[in-house]
């Protein structure tokens, strides 16, 4: 039997995959984002990694997961449905709530850290 190994961000081999925002979710710009999702559970209801964006401004629904989020770079506002915004810079760190919906809208280009926890 094998030791359980350490995932370590800096020095990671994952492959960086990049995507744009599905047109149907665009509210404005064209972001591209790219994403290493450094580990996954079993059940992958357990997701970690490293993403960033591009400019832009897109709809979110968090209906079926909560996120951390720590931002390595940039700038963005989240607004929900009730247009109420909170506003993150580099260094700040927060978690979406399963059940949030509203927009992501990156002001300055953006990196974080993420833990997502998919409850469906």
């Amino acid at each position: 039997m094998s030791a359980v190994k350490i995932i370590d961000f800096q020095n990671s081999t994952v492959l960086t995959s990049t995507s744009s925002v599905e047109p149907e979710r665009r509210l404005s710009g064209a972001p591209e984002q790219s994403l290493q999702n450094m580990y996954a559970s079993a059940a992958k209801d357990l997701l970690s990694g490293t993403w960033s964006s591009e400019v832009g401004k897109w709809s979110v629904d968090y209906s079926q997961r909560h996120e951390f989020c720590y931002l390595i770079k940039g700038h963005i506002v989240l607004a929900d449905e009730d247009g109420e915004e909170s506003t993150f810079k580099a260094g700040d760190a927060f978690v979406i709530p399963v059940g949030f919906k509203g927009s992501w809208e990156v002001i300055e280009p953006v990196s974080k850290y993420y833990v997502i926890y998919n409850v469906a």
